[in-house]
């Protein structure tokens, strides 16, 4: 009885173990399947698409797969420009010390246009500062006299410099993929082809890598025109004087300009009219003297006396 009992719990436990393994076997299999399914359908597009998801991640920006840019305003490429007049005693002196200002601020000067050299002297001053140190340079220039003008303007320049970003490196790529081809060129046709193709892209990369680098100068380095004006320097934004003495004078000027261009004109054609003129009126003179002189007549002979006839007595 006992070894009956025993036989019947090999076998159950037996059965048990079977079923198990038939089970895990055939989650193994569905597994298995599912993953094959999985990895033919990843591998089908990539396949068939390969070439053009290669020039995709070609064309997108650099970081673009770890998420957009950075647009706080203190990461943004922003352009700043400005203009100031500023009336001083010294013109000299001033520019001296708006050169020190720029200077001091890690930037140099760009330009520089004096006129005179007396109380009505002016000096044209182009900085070139860097962005950050912009709006302290303007501030420190301001203190050097009397402030007459100001201007300021800004140039968000962002979405061209990321712009300008993908397209390089879409370049790039390009290039690099006409370099492939180019050695694995087989005749002359497709050697010269694919070396003017090569250099095409070369240029466009290097003129695109110059507008990259301009704009990385205009965003770096800021610019800032100064007008140094002496005390009696006219201020040219002054409004235009309007009465009649005013438009007497610019009617007189207008006067002399019309007959300075007249007589100009008359000067340089005084020479042919000379030259083409005396020669003309000659000719003339000489074909009416030739209408004027009588022509030739032949003499007429007289005609024979007539008999004078007498009457009848």
């Amino acid at each position: 009885m006992d070894g009956q009992v025993g036989r019947r719990r090999s076998a159950l436990l037996a059965a048990t173990t079977l079923a198990a393994a038939l089970a895990l076997t055939g989650c193994g299999a569905g597994d298995s399947g599912a993953q094959d399914s999985a990895g033919t359908a990843a591998e089908a597009p990539a396949a068939n698409g390969g070439e053009a998801g290669r020039d995709a991640a070609a064309g997108a920006p650099e970081g673009a797969g770890a998420g957009a840019p950075d647009l706080r305003v203190d990461q943004r490429a922003i352009i700043y420009t400005g203009r100031m007049r500023v009336q001083v005693d010294d013109v000299d002196s001033a520019a001296r010390e708006a050169t020190a200002v720029a200077s001091q601020a890690g930037g140099f000067v760009g330009g520089d246009q004096r006129r005179s050299a007396d109380a009505d002297a002016v000096a044209e001053l182009e900085l070139r500062v860097p962005a950050a140190k912009f709006t302290g340079v303007v501030e420190e220039i301001a203190k050097l006299g009397r402030q007459q003008s100001r201007q300021i303007d800004t140039q968000d320049v962002t979405e061209e410099t990321v712009d300008l970003e993908a397209r390089i490196t879409s370049q790039r790529a390009r290039v690099e993929s006409a370099r492939r081809l180019l050695s694995r060129a087989t005749s002359i046709t497709d050697l010269v082809s694919l070396e003017n193709e090569l250099g095409r892209r070369e240029a466009d990369l290097a003129s695109l890598e110059a507008k990259k680098r301009r704009l990385a100068d205009l965003t770096a380095l800021s610019t800032i025109t100064v007008s140094l004006a002496g005390p009696a320097a006219k201020d040219t934004e002054e409004e235009a004087e309007t009465g009649f003495l005013v438009g007497l004078k610019g009617g007189w000027k207008a006067f002399v300009v019309s007959m300075t261009v007249l007589l100009t004109v008359l000067g340089a054609l005084l020479p042919w009219l000379v030259a083409l003129g005396v020669p003309l009126v000659a000719l003339l003179v000489v074909l009416r003297r030739r209408r004027k002189s009588p022509a030739l007549v032949a003499p007429v002979s007289a005609p024979p006396p007539v008999p004078a006839t007498r009457s009848a007595p």
